[in-house]
């Protein structure tokens, strides 16, 4: 046909030559503006690091640039912001300045290593101690794909009849060279019209302060420094080790051999704790010191439950603490039938369950907090007391607090679990006990 193109481009798709110049001028100008960020960014990096001490520092870019230069940096630099990490809360100086007073006498060349921090606030940092060694700690983001659902999924093959049970792995933290580090500072989002407690970003966070602090070596204390509104992981930063608190500044000094023990741990109950076939005789130098527990209350009918559950113990071969905690409602006879299945009484005062229906069957469940005041001992296994046992399970007293066996996804069941006693997380527990809100009214659902 006459006058018809050879190009398979139709006409209306096809661009004319001056078309063709302005999409290379268009090009060109972009590569332009994309070399100019990156000399940008050059230039940025040279100047801080003439005008500093010595500073290791992963960038982060400014989210002013355009979402198509933006987008084509990132591919570049692996180096954009991911909203789950982020964090609005405004942080106060003056409190950061009153803790870093008082942490140590050695004020100068403190090594402090800082995460998930923004530009300004690194540079906050730098003016607010000029002397000390500021390392900014690059940390790659979770996958998407890894959610809370998959670190505590609603079901594993525990019995491992058709594949071992793994964990997601989650990235580590990526440390410039070797330096020594005084405090690891960190800042962790909190998204309080969310579910903030179960929050993949704010767990990972924590985990590789965590395994920071871990590695430290000797007598070489390396405290950890957390700014958020939201509370810190209990388990994991103890108030035991909490040394000060101010507003949502948070300063803790956990000792590295409990922490190496914790993240030793699976990250979630994706996997097994405890070996299906764990080792039942454990030595332990401090098993004067280790109990099995259970508690009575309200009512005297699993008194003899609680007899068969001490003798199920020792017939197992374990030959630890047997402590039971009763209320007034266990008469005195039935006390001296506990005492002579080996049982030592310690009498409570119930704690009723404030959500709890009056002589509801959970009205005083929340009584297993006295646990954590059974302060005499370093580790309690505990047990409900219509359980029998039926081989030594004397290991788990190696496993950190709380380890127990799965419920419901990331519940836990409280039917059996390693407790460590302390007044402070007791005390913790009491100060929240009207915020709680158990899924099943019960201790195990909180």
């Amino acid at each position: 046909m006459r006058g018809s193109s050879p190009s398979p481009v139709e006409p209306r798709h096809r661009l004319s030559g001056s078309a063709n110049e302005d999409a290379n001028k268009r090009r060109s100008q972009r590569n332009k503006v994309l070399k100019d960020i990156e000399k940008a960014l050059h230039v940025h990096a040279t100047d801080r690091i003439l005008n500093c001490k010595p500073t290791f520092e992963a960038y982060h870019l400014s989210t002013s640039v355009s979402q198509l230069t933006y987008q084509h940096i990132w591919t570049k630099k692996s180096a954009a912001a991911d909203l789950r990490y982020v964090s609005s809360l405004n942080i106060n100086w003056n409190e950061i300045s009153g803790f870093i007073e008082n942490l140590t006498d050695r004020k100068d060349n403190l090594g402090i290593g800082l995460l998930n921090f923004n530009h300004n606030e690194i540079d906050h940092w730098k003016e607010l101690l000029p002397d000390c060694e500021h390392v900014v700690l690059n940390l790659n983001y979770v996958a998407n794909n890894i959610t809370w659902e998959s670190l505590y999924p609603e079901w594993i093959d525990e019995e491992q009849e058709s594949e071992v049970p793994t964990c997601p792995s989650l990235p580590n933290l990526q440390i410039p060279g070797k330096p020594r580090l005084d405090l690891v500072a960190v800042k962790l989002p909190c998204n309080k019209s969310g579910s903030w407690s179960r929050d993949v970003a704010r767990l990972h966070l924590q985990l590789e302060a965590a395994r920071l602090a871990a590695s430290s070596k000797g007598y070489h204390p390396v405290r950890v420094l957390l700014v958020t509104d939201c509370f810190p992981i209990p388990n994991l930063f103890t108030c035991k080790d909490l040394v000060r608190r101010e507003g949502n500044t948070w300063l803790y000094e956990p000792n590295p051999n409990t922490l190496r023990d914790k993240l030793q741990l699976p990250v979630g109950s994706c996997e097994l704790a405890v070996p299906l076939k764990a080792k039942e005789h454990v030595y332990s130098q401090r098993a004067h010191r280790e109990a099995y527990a259970t508690i009575l209350h309200s009512a005297h009918v699993y008194v003899c439950g609680a007899i068969a559950a001490a003798q199920s113990i020792r017939m197992a071969g374990s030959t630890r603490d047997l402590v039971i905690l009763v209320d007034e409602t266990i008469t005195e006879y039935h006390r001296g039938g506990l005492e002579a299945a080996g049982w030592k009484i310690h009498t409570i005062q119930r704690i009723r369950n404030p959500k709890a229906e009056p002589e509801a069957y959970n009205e005083w469940n929340y009584s297993k907090f006295r646990l954590w005041q059974l302060t005499d001992y370093d580790k309690i296994i505990f047990i409900d007391a219509d359980m029998l046992i039926l081989r030594n399970i004397d290991f788990l007293f190696q496993m950190p607090e709380i380890s127990a066996t799965g419920n419901d996804a990331s519940l836990f069941n409280s039917g059996v679990m390693v407790v460590e006693p302390s007044n402070c997380t007791f005390q913790l527990l009491m100060d929240h006990v009207n915020e709680i809100v158990s899924y099943n009214g019960g201790i195990r659902g909180i």
